[in-house]
């Protein structure tokens, strides 16, 4: 699912990651740690943001759904198929590999 601007709260991952809950010692995650969820992942759960000028962004309901993401992963419940987007990058690189290979 992707991030609808006009129906989602959207927040800077500065401001995101003041919003969620201290951790251990007191403290809140880092800015770093939304980053790394956003383009690496948790467990292979992605972090959903958007790029608004020179910005990276999430929104409230991005982190509600990747935390139920990776609640669910923990709990041996499937995990959501990616956006179809993704699957469409997916697609196009073992495509190339397979053409530059003869196939």
């Amino acid at each position: 699912m992707a991030i609808d601007t006009l129906s989602e709260s959207v927040l800077s991952l500065t401001e995101a990651a003041k919003a969620l809950p201290r951790r251990r010692k007191g403290k809140r995650p880092d800015v770093c740690t939304l980053y790394r969820w956003s383009m690496a992942g948790c467990r292979g759960v992605r972090l959903e943001t958007i790029q608004i000028g020179g910005c990276r962004c999430t929104s409230r309901e991005a982190l509600q759904r990747f935390f139920e993401r990776l609640t669910a992963q923990s709990a041996g419940a499937p995990i959501p198929e990616p956006p179809p987007r993704a699957q469409a990058a997916s697609v196009r690189r073992a495509e190339a590999v397979l053409d530059k290979a003869g196939i």
